[in-house]
């Protein structure tokens, strides 16, 4: 099986990471850093927003089963890609929007579906993610992996993930792991 790797920061990484692991095609999601200067960060490095690092998942999946624009579609449907340096009340760098490709069709997609969102949109302001090759990946630490998953009844998880969870069930379901699948 050939596998493709492409990386989406989306704000927190957190909701990020819970919105790419339903579904399918998806081999692995893992919370990370990347874009900045500061080697090896940690998480309390990158709040302090001077890494120059956004939190940013990377994903690996097999384009037979999942297209590199069904993710990017996703993506640009489960945050706000208007807002500068900011999701929600997460607000600094490290929030950006980004897209971190790994090949050049990759890139040329991200482009594309950001063109087209740009001059179908609603959304009140323009598009402001970046594209950007895949610098220096640095994982997360092991608590921040499958944060979702492992506390469903945290508030930020109903409050903030558990919507856009919803979102992706409701507008995507065709992209859905299925359930006996899991």
């Amino acid at each position: 099986m050939e596998t493709q790797t492409i990386v989406f920061g989306g704000g927190c990484f957190w909701c990020t990471e819970a919105v790419f692991q339903s579904l399918r095609g998806v081999i692995s999601v893992e919370p990370g850093y990347a874009g900045g200067t500061t080697e090896n960060p940690t998480y309390e490095d990158i709040c302090t927003g001077t890494t120059g690092h956004a939190e940013v998942v990377r994903i690996v999946y097999n384009p037979q089963e999942v297209s590199t624009e069904d993710l990017l579609t996703v993506f640009f449907a489960t945050h706000d890609p208007t807002q500068l340096n900011k999701q929600g009340n997460d607000v600094g760098t490290q929030y950006r929007s980004v897209v971190f490709f790994t090949t050049a069709e990759q890139e040329s997609l991200a482009k594309s579906v950001i063109a087209d969102i740009q001059s179908s949109s609603d959304l009140g302001g323009p598009i402001v993610t970046e594209v950007l090759p895949l610098p220096t990946f640095y994982p997360a630490e092991e608590y921040h992996k499958n944060y979702f998953a492992r506390n469903p009844e945290k508030a930020y998880c109903q409050i903030v993930i558990n919507p856009k969870i919803a979102k992706v069930q409701e507008k995507f379901a065709q992209l859905l792991v299925s359930n006996s699948a899991k």
